[in-house]
């Protein structure tokens, strides 16, 4: 789940242009869910280089998460913004690769850290991944916060590239056909971007239908203007997210980088299948790794330790 950050700057942007009571009430709600949404599980964050408007590094997770069970990680992301360059890089790790996790000295799927060690384990974790490169901040965001966004804007429209019946918990028999669809509420949204085994691409198309979704949540919420709706998005996002930025992060983040979002660079990391001792992983070349490190390196310019 990715650009949920700028959803909350979407927000702050739009209280910046506003003038009055309203403002000053709606300003005071986002406040109060950027405190609701704080969280130093993942570290107390890096608010300096936000402050001083360096690239950051952000590891957003989509957690999958039940009544009595913390959950497994199923999105995972190395986000960077570098304000400079004017550029967003999103790289998504899927969820069955395989790599050390940190703090239990064992090989298993990178999404099983989040359920071992929560935030803290799978952001020690990832960061080794891609070759010991720290994060600044992270974002958790609850799987069921993107059913509650759907239904706080009214539905989405996406482009559907496979056609199915949904078989699944959400919206079962469901027929979502190839083309253009819209998405009225959020148990349809939750149906359509959770879908794998119908997919020819299989977790890969869940990706890329998940960020479809995600994109189409936010370029809707650009043209949010009742104050009932901001209303609703804000409770579905404090509800749904933890983070350890601060409403100061928020708003720096909002008002420096945002040309950021305009230009974005999507990766996915390149597994290859392999079963080993019976369990089904994906697995990562040296060379692969390297690459990512690089990109990621890249994208920072070497300023994140400055």
């Amino acid at each position: 789940m990715k650009k949920f950050l700028l959803t909350v700057g979407s927000i702050l942007v739009f209280l910046l242009a506003a003038g009055g009571g309203y403002a000053w009430w709606m300003w005071h709600s986002a406040a109060a869910t950027a405190q609701k949404m704080y969280d130093v599980k993942g570290g107390k964050g890096n608010h300096q280089t936000v402050a001083v408007q360096k690239p950051i590094s952000i590891l957003l997770l989509g957690v999958d998460e039940r009544k009595n069970d913390s959950g497994r990680s199923d999105t995972i992301i190395a986000l960077t913004l570098n304000p400079k360059t004017g550029t967003m890089q999103m790289i998504s790790i899927p969820r069955d690769t395989r790599t050390d996790i940190v703090g239990r000295g064992t090989l298993d799927k990178i999404n099983a850290a989040y359920a071992f060690g929560g935030v803290q384990m799978a952001e020690d974790t990832v960061s080794n991944f891609v070759g010991n490169i720290p994060f600044d901040f992270y974002i958790k965001i609850n799987m069921q916060g993107m059913s509650d966004l759907v239904d706080a804007i009214g539905g989405v429209t996406v482009n559907n590239t496979v056609d199915w019946i949904d078989e699944g918990y959400y919206k079962k028999g469901y027929h979502f056909k190839t083309g253009k669809i819209t998405l009225t509420d959020g148990a349809m949204a939750m149906g359509y971007v959770r879908m794998r085994h119908l997919d020819p691409q299989g977790d890969l198309g869940r990706n890329k239908r998940q960020r479809e979704v995600i994109m189409a949540i936010v370029n809707k919420m650009a043209n949010v203007s009742s104050v009932s709706r901001y209303s609703q998005i804000l409770q579905a996002i404090g509800n749904n997210v933890k983070t350890n930025m601060t409403f100061d992060d928020m708003k720096n983040i909002a008002l420096h980088y945002r040309n950021a979002s305009k230009h974005t660079i999507n990766y996915e990391v390149n597994t290859t299948p392999e079963k080993i001792n019976g369990v089904d992983y994906l697995v990562v070349s040296d060379a692969e790794k390297q690459r990512v490190h690089d990109m990621i390196e890249k994208q920072l310019g070497n300023t994140t330790n400055e």
